[in-house]
């Protein structure tokens, strides 16, 4: 996931209800590139331009389709927001194991979306700046050499 502004669309998952025929397909037509992850019974994929994204059978209560994700740097702050503009989370921020975390939300008008957080992209807590050494009140030889003009 190479971009890297919270709110792009940053993977592009494909449910169908036969994976095997769609992967073919889309090799096919559009020379994408596979990759089987069996632990996880998904397949990533690569399109040409990107985003990519990955390939499954449909999870529990969905149907076949299109889940598009957006890039967040901070879930639980996007998760208010969503609900405080009139959103619903549908699926809570679950983990996907060495990556990330996702939720599944949907926009008041009822398109279904998905918000995805990586490990990379958490935030770490903010940093204080480095302290200043206080300063001897003259110049040293060094830095006053080069700022005398000569008459």
């Amino acid at each position: 996931m190479a971009i890297d502004k919270p709110g792009s669309f940053v993977h592009i998952e494909i449910a169908s209800t036969d994976p095997e025929r769609t992967r073919k397909f889309f090799e096919d037509v559009f020379d994408w590139e596979f990759n089987a992850i069996p632990e996880m019974n998904y397949t990533t994929y690569e399109a040409p331009s990107g985003p990519g994204g990955g390939l499954m059978t449909p999870m529990e209560n969905q149907q076949p389709g299109i889940l598009n994700y957006l890039l967040s740097h901070d879930l639980d702050a996007d998760v208010k927001k969503i609900e405080q503009a009139g959103g619903r989370i549908l699926m809570p921020k679950t983990e996907i194991p060495g990556m990330g975390w996702w939720i599944v939300f949907q926009e008041p008008t009822g398109l279904v979306l998905a918000l995805y957080q990586g490990r990379q992209q958490a935030r770490p807590p903010p940093r204080r700046p480095a302290r200043k050494p206080a300063s001897r009140g003259r110049k040293t030889a060094a830095r006053s050499k080069g700022r005398r003009r000569k008459k």
